[in-house]
C-alpha cells in the first residue's frame, strides 16, 4: 500500500473549556506558553487563542478553545481534548488517497484553518458508507509549508 504523501509531525493540540480564561491560568499563566495570536468564527463556533512551544520545525500549536455559544455545534469544548492536527506534506493527495481507502470526513473539505494553512479533518465517527475514520478521535491534517517539508527532508537524510 503505497501513500502519496507523509505525515511530518505534530501541528497542534486542540484544547477546549467552557471558559478559556481558565485553559490561560494554566498554559499561559503557569506554564509561561506565549499567545501568538487568536482566532474567532461564528461558523465554527470557536473563540480561540493561539499558543506555540518550541521552536522551527518543531514548534507545535496549541489552540486553547471556547464556544461561542456552549448550545450551539460544534462544542468545541467536548471532549476537553477537542483534537490532534497532523502536519501532512501533500495534503490534497492525502484527502484523495484516503477518500479513496473509505475514510470519512468532516463536512467543509479542505479549507483554510485559524493558522493559515489549507487544512482538512477525519471525522472521528466512520459511517455505513464511509467505513474508516478517526477511530474515535478528530484529527485535522494541515498543509505543511515547503520551509517545513524540507526541513523535515534534510532532518530525515541526516538520521543513521
Amino acid at each position: 500500500m503505497s501513500r502519496p504523501f507523509r505525515i511530518l509531525g505534530v501541528q497542534q493540540i486542540a484544547i477546549g473549556h467552557e471558559q478559556k480564561s481558565a485553559l490561560r491560568a494554566l498554559w499561559v499563566d503557569l506554564l509561561g506558553l506565549p499567545v501568538t495570536g487568536s482566532y474567532r468564527s461564528e461558523r465554527e463556533n470557536v473563540d480561540e487563542d493561539i499558543l506555540r512551544v518550541g521552536a522551527g520545525a518543531a514548534a507545535v500549536e496549541i489552540d486553547l478553545m471556547q464556544p461561542i455559544d456552549p448550545q450551539q455545534s460544534p462544542k468545541v469544548h467536548e471532549p476537553r481534548l477537542n483534537h490532534l492536527g497532523l502536519w501532512v506534506d501533500d495534503l490534497p493527495a492525502a484527502v484523495a488517497w484516503l477518500g479513496a481507502q473509505g475514510m470519512r470526513f468532516t463536512p467543509g473539505g479542505i479549507r483554510k484553518g485559524a493558522s493559515g494553512f489549507d487544512v482538512c479533518f477525519l471525522h472521528p465517527k466512520a459511517s455505513a458508507t464511509e467505513p474508516r475514520s478517526g477511530e474515535g478521535v478528530l484529527i485535522e491534517l494541515v498543509a505543511a509549508p515547503p520551509e517545513l517539508v524540507a526541513a523535515m527532508d534534510r532532518l530525515a537524510a541526516e538520521a543513521p
